[in-house]
């Protein structure tokens, strides 16, 4: 769309200079000689940028400016005055104006100064809306549950602070989601929110899309590029999957979270930021640590405030809000408006090993799928359809010598891998440990899981 620009002069024959000017740029322009008709243009027309005179007979052009801001508080004004009022142009600069030219002024000058304006308002633009989008995919956590009611309540004491947060819990359980939310209930919530997935990239990659690089720092590396900590400064980086990063990276890392400073890749220069770090992971830290996998000293830097998100399976109750929820969010593209309640039933016995993720995929695959406008049992995988009522009744007999309490986890566990048709992760679930839990039981009690 081509800016529109308003001139608000009381000398006729400079207005009709400017307008030939920015004509001649490409901006469509609006002119008036009265400040009571520039502020009428300005609610009727919603002008893209206004140049206005500081010195008019009808309304002084700070009150001008004044008015214009209650209508437009993001609208940019360039204030033109003579060399005698560059003090008022001053104060005009901290009622809100965007930059102010002397009279008589260079148009080159006033060229620049429009077009740098005009970017500067449309990169806050494209900010807030992203910002909005943001806010859209990620929505807020969902859930009634005592155990997501807990999770919201340790985000909001926890956002108002600067502290590191360490968000633990199974893939898919929504740790992006409680970053966000975070972020944006924190008083860096105007700052960026930069997330990152560490175990996306190789360590080479990483280190330099972490903290950036310089130009001929490796191959390929044909100009300077700025780091994810570099472009979260004043804001948020969240550092998803924090247990993939390979040791020499986390004393890297560490570093960092320590002084909050670091060096480009092929850089000597030291680059300080100011970063609230924010670290989730799907994995058991401390087990981690004890094969040594993972430094104990980062994970002290991390832990400063843990939360721990839920598996779907242990917030049951949620399951109906969350389908809802996810079938609202898709109702612009699809005709489907409810589920039935013999499908939502089965969504309700399914144990959703991919968590909230998963739910979210078998509701749009449903909505797709549904030729009405109501989502069936046979609309859903079938998986769903195969769920079996008594899947947790693991049957323990009870000799009438009795039986220890060794003897009844290692049958617990060979019924589990069973059930689960020695699907590891599957029988954990089933049990409510983690996998790694399993296979230290399993080996313990030498039972084969493989």
């Amino acid at each position: 769309m081509v800016p529109t620009i308003l001139i608000i002069d009381d000398e006729q024959h400079l207005c009709w200079a400017l307008e030939r000017a920015m004509q001649q740029e490409g901006y469509h322009v609006l002119t008036t000689t009265s400040a009571f008709k520039g502020l009428e243009l300005i609610r009727e027309r919603q002008p893209s940028l206004v140049i206005l005179d500081l010195k008019m007979p009808e309304m002084d052009g700070m009150e001008v400016l004044r008015k214009a801001r209650e209508m437009q508080p993001q609208l940019p004004v360039i204030i033109l005055t003579a060399h005698g009022t560059i003090e008022t142009a001053i104060e005009a600069m901290k009622i809100g104006a965007a930059d102010y030219i002397t009279k008589p002024f260079d148009l080159d000058e006033l060229k620049i100064v429009i077009k740098q304006n005009l970017v500067i308002t449309q990169l806050a633009n494209e900010v807030s809306f992203l910002r909005s989008e943001l806010t859209k995919k990620y929505s807020k956590l969902v859930g009634k549950s005592p155990a997501i009611q807990e999770v919201v309540k340790l985000i909001e004491r926890v956002a108002a602070s600067n502290a590191t947060v360490l968000i633990t819990g199974e893939s898919g359980t929504g740790k992006e989601v409680a970053a966000v939310a975070i972020h944006q209930n924190s008083p860096r919530r105007d700052g960026p929110f930069i997330a990152i997935n560490c175990a996306a990239l190789p360590e080479h990659l990483l280190e330099s899309e972490l903290f950036g690089h310089e130009k001929g720092a490796f191959t390929g590396a044909t100009s300077r590029k700025l780091g994810r900590f570099e472009l979260a400064d004043r804001g948020t980086i969240f550092l998803d999957e924090i247990a993939e990063m390979s040791l020499s990276m986390q004393a890297k890392l560490l570093r960092v979270l320590q002084e909050m400073s670091f060096e480009r890749v092929g850089g000597t220069e030291t680059i300080h930021v100011d970063v609230r770090v924010i670290a989730a992971t799907n994995r058991n830290l401390t087990e981690a640590i004890e094969k040594g996998l993972f430094r104990e000293d980062l994970y002290y830097r991390l832990n400063v405030f843990q939360i721990h998100l839920p598996p779907l399976r242990e917030r049951k109750e949620d399951i109906p809000l969350l389908a809802n929820h996810f079938l609202e969010k898709f109702r612009p593209k699809y005709l489907v408006n409810k589920i039935s309640p013999e499908a939502m039933e089965l969504l309700c016995n399914y144990h959703w090993p991919g968590n909230i993720r998963e739910l979210q995929n078998v509701i749009e695959r449903a909505a797709i799928i549904c030729q009405g406008n109501e989502i069936l049992p046979e609309h859903l995988p079938k998986e769903l359809l195969q769920t079996p009522q008594n899947e947790k009744e693991l049957v323990i007999h009870f000799p009438d010598e009795g039986i220890s309490l060794e003897q009844v986890e290692k049958e617990l566990i060979v019924k589990a891998l069973q059930k689960s048709g020695g699907n590891q992760t599957r029988a954990a679930q089933l049990l409510g440990i983690t996998r790694s839990a399993l296979l230290y039981r399993a080996q313990k009690y030498g039972i084969i899981t493989s």
